[in-house]
């Protein structure tokens, strides 16, 4: 990932969160607990949640997974990090915190039951080297979890669209001072594929299968599916 990209993320990091609940209006928190469900969390899961940022999706899969089950987030950016084990201890739940890059995870192969990535996929320099290491860490039968934004149609489409243009830029720089940084998100979620797109370029990967894209608020964001399937090794 690109060291500008990195440094983006470092600048806004200390007021992410107040930026996403004021420019989603709370409406990231349903789409949480709606990822955590299609991926199928169930208790005693291993998890990674990558670009996990200042872990609130981690933490979501953490209750879902229970004390029995594993959590592991991991983000390229440091600073963004570093605010998720106040969030985790507050909330008295046990996740490990690493910093890792998305497109070479060091972990290995077939070591956890789901991963996931969201609103990180499009901020990678190789959207389908990050799903490849994904299904390579993924156990047999596990899924990949994907959550991104997407170009909804119509006039609800321009309404967003002109939200994303002339309102998330100046509210952004109010809240963090960096109006660059909220220039940059609808710009590359208005380049980045999605709906039947993204799911052609998960297909081209061949690693997945049984993938599905499911809407999220009228397309403004999508949350994908994919199942890894792999070969039993012999003993």
């Amino acid at each position: 990932m690109s060291e500008s990209v990195r440094n983006m993320f470092s600048q806004i990091a200390p007021r992410y969160d107040l930026a996403n609940d004021v420019l989603s209006l709370g409406t990231h928190r349903r789409w949480r607990k709606k990822a955590v469900k299609l991926a199928r969390a169930a208790p005693g899961d291993k998890v990674l949640d990558c670009a996990t940022g200042t872990g609130d999706l981690a933490l979501a899969f953490k209750r879902a997974v229970g004390p029995q089950g594993e959590v592991t987030g991991t983000d390229f950016c440091a600073d963004m990090l570093n605010l998720a084990p106040a969030k985790a201890e507050k909330a008295g739940l046990d996740v490990r915190f690493e910093v890792a890059d998305a497109t070479a995870l060091p972990y290995a192969d077939a070591s956890f039951d789901i991963v996931s990535i969201s609103f990180g996929i499009r901020n990678v320099d190789n959207p389908q080297r990050c799903l490849l290491e994904m299904a390579r860490v993924l156990k047999h039968g596990g899924r990949a979890l994907i959550v991104e934004f997407g170009q909804p149609r119509g006039l609800f489409g321009g309404l967003f669209r002109l939200y994303s243009k002339l309102v998330i830029p100046f509210v952004g720089k109010c809240l963090t001072g960096n109006r660059s940084a909220y220039e940059y998100l609808p710009k590359t979620s208005a380049a980045f594929p999605s709906g039947n797109a993204f799911l052609n370029l998960m297909e081209e990967t061949a690693a997945f299968h049984k993938t599905q894209a499911h809407p999220l608020s009228l397309g403004i964001a999508y949350a994908y599916v994919g199942e890894v399937s792999k070969p039993e090794q012999k003993t």
